[in-house]
C-alpha cells in the first residue's frame, strides 16, 4: 500500500526517486506552475524551454520525463499538465494531475511531488489524487508488474502548511477507503457473493469499532425480505442484508446511505446477452460505495451518525429463479409483479429503504448501478441525482460537485408512475414506460420511502465501473464513484448540526 506524506523541504534537495512538477500552457508557451522553482533554478533558468523541446505542451493529462541537473537530489524530473494557466488550477485538476503522475511513476519506491500546495486544500487534494493515481489491482496475476510507488511526499508551501498533517491524513482516509471499494468492485464474482462480501464487511467493521447486523436467508424469509429473496433465489449463494454503523456521541444528525449490492447480475430468467454481462461483476458498486463511507466516517471521526446498508445478492437463472410474472411481496408488506427479472436492482434496494427507515434517519441516499438509461443520458462518466425534495437534491448534485465528481439532477416526473401502476395483479410492477427508464427506476424505490424522510437516488451505473485506458487518477475497472460525493455530505451534515 502505497504511503503518503507531506514536508515542507525544498523540492530540489529532498532525496526521492523522482520529482514532480506542473506546467500549463501559457498565451506565449509553457509556463511552469507554483511549486516548481527550485527545479527551474537548478535548470538555470531554462526548464520550460526544454519541456517544450521536448514537446510539452502544459495539456491535462501530459507527462514528460527528464533527467535532473546538478542541484536537484532526485535522478529523474516528471512534467505532468495542468491544462490552461489563464482557467487556474482548480482542485479537480490537481487532483488528476497528481494521478497522472503517481500512474506514471509506478514501479518507483519514492516520489515527491512539487504540485501547487498552497493552502490545506490543495496539499489534500495532490495527496488524494496521487493515492488514487497509485491505484492498482493485482490479486489474480502472476508476473513481474510494475508495484504502485512505494511513498508519495507532498510537498506543502510553509506559509499554508498549517494544517497539511490534517489535510493528508483525511486524504488517506478517503483514498483508502475508496481503493477498498475499488478493490470489491474489482474482485471476481466466483470469489464474491453475497456470504463472502458480508464476511469482509464485518471484517472491516471490527477492525475500526463498528455496529455490524447481518441477515441470512434464514432471517430474511423470516422477516419477510421478498425483494432479496426473490432476486437471490436463483443461485446457489443466498442473499444477505448487512447492517454497519457508526455513531458519535455528540451526533445530531443520523445519515442512512443504501447499497444495490448484486454481486454477479447475469440478468437472471430475463437472460443478458453475450457481450452485457462479462462486467456484471461491478453491479455491487453502491454497496461497496456505502461501505467504505461509514468506514471513511469513522476513520474521519465525523460527528454525525452514519449507516450503511449492504442489500446483497446474485442474480442467476435456475429452475429456482423467479419468473417473468411472478409477483413478490416486499419487506413492508407491498406487492410487486416482476415483469422483467433484470430489474433487479430495485427489488432489493426496495427492501433495503423500507428497513432503513424504520430506523428514522433524517435521510436516505441509495447508491446503485441501476439503469442503463442513466448511461445512454449522461454517459460513462456522470451519475444522476433524484430526490424527493428538490432541495436535498440540488444540495447533493452540488456537494458531487465539490467533492470532484461528475452529477446531474433528475428529475421524477409523475407521469411516468402510471406505467409502474398499471399492473392488474399487484401494488406496482418492477417496470414501466421504457423511454425515461431511468426515471422509472427512481420512481419506483420512492415508492418505499416511509412518508416524512427525506430521501435521494444516485444511480452510479455509468461511473462506477471504467473499461477504457486509464486517465488522472481513474484506473481501468472500480473507480470507487459516490464515495467522495457521501463523505463531504457527511462532513458538511456534521458541520451543520443537521442536514
Amino acid at each position: 500500500m502505497t504511503a503518503l506524506s507531506v514536508s515542507t523541504s525544498s523540492a530540489a534537495s529532498l532525496r526521492a526517486d523522482a520529482l514532480v512538477i506542473g506546467v500549463a500552457k501559457g498565451p506565449k508557451g509553457l509556463l511552469l506552475a507554483s511549486g516548481a522553482e527550485a527545479v527551474a533554478e537548478a535548470f538555470d533558468g531554462k526548464l520550460a524551454e526544454l519541456l517544450a523541446t521536448l514537446g510539452a505542451t502544459g495539456a491535462e493529462g501530459e507527462a514528460v520525463k527528464l533527467p535532473a541537473p546538478a542541484g536537484v537530489k532526485a535522478p529523474l524530473v516528471l512534467a505532468v499538465g495542468l491544462g490552461e494557466a489563464e482557467q487556474g488550477h482548480s482542485l479537480e485538476t490537481l487532483r488528476k494531475a497528481a494521478g497522472v503522475a503517481a500512474r506514471t511513476l509506478a514501479g518507483a519506491k519514492k516520489a515527491a511531488l512539487a504540485l501547487p500546495a498552497a493552502s490545506a486544500e490543495e496539499i489534500e487534494a495532490v495527496a488524494l489524487g496521487a493515492l488514487l493515481g497509485s491505484y492498482s489491482y493485482s490479486t489474480y496475476r502472476n508476473g513481474d508488474g510494475k508495484a504502485p510507488v512505494g511513498e508519495l511526499i507532498v510537498l506543502a508551501d510553509r506559509k499554508g502548511s498549517k494544517n497539511a498533517k490534517a489535510a493528508v491524513e483525511r486524504a488517506t482516509a478517503v483514498g483508502e477507503e475508496i481503493n477498498r471499494a475499488r478493490d470489491l468492485v474489482n474482485a471476481a464474482p466466483n470469489d464474491l457473493n453475497p456470504k463472502s462480501f458480508a464476511a469482509i464487511a464485518q471484517e472491516a467493521a471490527k477492525e475500526h469499532g463498528l455496529k455490524f447486523e447481518v441477515l441470512d436467508e434464514k432471517a430474511l424469509t423470516k422477516g419477510g425480505f421478498g425483494g432479496l429473496l426473490g432476486v437471490g433465489t436463483g443461485s446457489a449463494n443466498p442473499p444477505r442484508l448487512v447492517k454497519v454503523a457508526y455513531t458519535h456521541p455528540k451526533a445530531k444528525a443520523t445519515l442512512a446511505f443504501v447499497g444495490k449490492g448484486i454481486t454477479y447480475d447475469s440478468g437472471g430468467i430475463s437472460l443478458k446477452p453475450a457481450g452485457h454481462n462479462e462486467t456484471m461483476k461491478c453491479d455491487m458498486a453502491g454497496a461497496a460505495a456505502v461501505f467504505a463511507t461509514v468506514v471513511a466516517a469513522k476513520r474521519l471521526g465525523l460527528q454525525v451518525n452514519v449507516t450503511a446498508w449492504l442489500a446483497l445478492a446474485e442474480n442467476m437463472p435456475s429452475g429456482t429463479a423467479t419468473r417473468p410474472g411472478d409477483v413478490l411481496r416486499m419487506y413492508g408488506g407491498k406487492t410487486v409483479e416482476v415483469l422483467n427479472t433484470d430489474a433487479e436492482g430495485r427489488l432489493v434496494l426496495a427492501d433495503a429503504i423500507v428497513r432503513a427507515g424504520e430506523e428514522q434517519p433524517d435521510v436516505i441516499v441509495d447508491v446503485a448501478t441501476l439503469t442503463g438509461a442513466m448511461v445512454l443520458a449522461l454517459g460513462n462518466r456522470i451519475f444522476g441525482v433524484m430526490a424527493n425534495s428538490d432541495e436535498l437534491r440540488d444540495r447533493l448534485h452540488a456537494t458531487a460537485e465539490a467533492a470532484g465528481e461528475q452529477s446531474w439532477p433528475m428529475p421524477l416526473p409523475v407521469e411516468l408512475r402510471k406505467g409502474m401502476t398499471e399492473t392488474t395483479i399487484a401494488d406496482l410492477a418492477n417496470m414501466g414506460e421504457r423511454m425515461g427508464g431511468g426515471l422509472v427506476a427512481g420512481l419506483f424505490l420512492k415508492e418505499f420511502v416511509a412518508e416524512g424522510i427525506d430521501w435521494a437516488h444516485l444511480d452510479i451505473a455509468g461511473p462506477a465501473f471504467h473499461e477504457g485506458a486509464p486517465h488522472g487518477y481513474t484506473p481501468r475497472g472500480g473507480t470507487g464513484s459516490a464515495i467522495r460525493t457521501l463523505v463531504r455530505f457527511a462532513e458538511e451534515t456534521a458541520a451543520n448540526g443537521a442536514v
